[in-house]
């Protein structure tokens, strides 16, 4: 993930494989939102632009994108263990078995990446927010466009969550991955206002 052009990436996730896929994909929405907030960052670090925010917005959007890159490349190992389990032998009662207890930990594991992730758009979206009354005016539409990233990374975080859920017998589990799909209401709502924010300051 971290070695492949734009253009490999995309060749890879058209193909007809498992991997890559939408939590990928999402994963590097994340990682174009948190190097846009930085950019941003860099670019507002005038005299008239408080140094001691957009520092922090920085440093911390530069470890966000190396962390979403790292969920890429977690959901794809996550997945593969899913389509393992779902290949181990099932003619055996033991085989059954061991067979569907593989597959409730695999989706439990598969489950945990997209969590992470939408965490990540949870302070993806708080540094965004931070990072406005502080803006270089000049680059204040590349905030807008991490917004609509964010937003697009917190949708399909939820969506592949969701997509793992079915398959976990943890009902505390299932529960509490539940809860953190549920935080991309707020996630989208907040990068909807910074958007509208941004379209106002440029007069739109």
């Amino acid at each position: 993930m971290r070695e492949v052009t734009v253009a490999t990436f995309l060749s890879q996730l058209s193909a007809r494989t498992a991997t890559p896929g939408g939590g990928a994909a999402a994963a590097l929405h994340a990682a174009q939102a948190a190097a846009l907030i930085a950019m941003v960052a860099r670019y507002s670090d005038g005299p008239r632009h408080d140094a001691g925010i957009v520092g922090r917005v920085r440093a911390a959007a530069d470890g966000l994108k190396d962390e979403s890159l790292s969920l890429a490349e977690a959901d794809a190992v996550a997945f593969g263990k899913v389509a393992s389990a779902f290949r181990m032998p099932k003619e055996t009662h033991e085989e059954k078995a061991a067979r569907s207890q593989a597959i409730a930990s695999a989706f439990a594991d598969a489950a945990r990446p997209p969590a992470d992730l939408m965490a990540a758009t949870v302070r993806l979206a708080g540094l965004a927010e931070d990072l406005l009354p502080a803006v270089n005016r000049n680059v204040i539409s590349d905030l807008a466009a991490a917004a609509a990233a964010i937003s697009a990374a917190a949708v399909t975080a939820r969506v592949f969550i969701e997509a793992n859920l079915p398959g976990i017998k943890d009902d505390a589990l299932r529960a509490e991955l539940a809860d953190v799909a549920g935080l991309a209401d707020g996630v989208t709502d907040r990068a909807g206002r910074l958007i509208a924010a941004i379209r106002e300051e440029m007069g739109q």
